[in-house]
């Protein structure tokens, strides 16, 4: 069996960001966010959370009969794992490959091409 390219799920990262932003939340918490954009069983934002509990990205505490989940993982630490495993997988280990696919890509502004050669100048100094 082949692993897939990241692991974790859309919806696993769209929980993530959740209970990034919120520092701590319930299922319900997390739920009412997810539910300002599109539906979503309460038991869907349940299994999600466990199992990102289970891959050690949430920790959580049992408060009354609810579980309040937290970050386990820093958003830094996951976004530069993620974008390792996709530098290897995709770009055979090159990340300037990755790089030169991001500033080639045609949605990018002037603004936002010169801002990111600023950013690799300032890397320089």
């Amino acid at each position: 069996m082949r692993k897939a390219l990241t692991p974790l799920g859309e919806t696993e990262m769209e929980v993530l960001h959740h209970v990034w932003e919120l520092e701590e939340a319930s299922v319900a918490d997390v739920r009412e966010r997810i539910l300002e954009n599109r539906k979503v069983a309460y038991t869907t934002i349940m299994t999600v959370m466990k199992n990102l509990a289970d891959k050690r990205y949430l920790k959580y505490r049992k408060e009354g009969v609810s579980y309040i989940y937290s970050p386990l993982k820093k958003p830094d630490d996951v976004r530069y794992n993620l974008i390792n495993r996709l530098v290897d997988k995709v770009f055979h280990g090159s990340p300037k490959d990755l790089v030169q696919a991001l500033v080639q890509n045609e949605n990018l502004t002037n603004a936002e091409r010169q801002e990111i050669k600023n950013m690799i100048n300032q890397l320089e100094d």
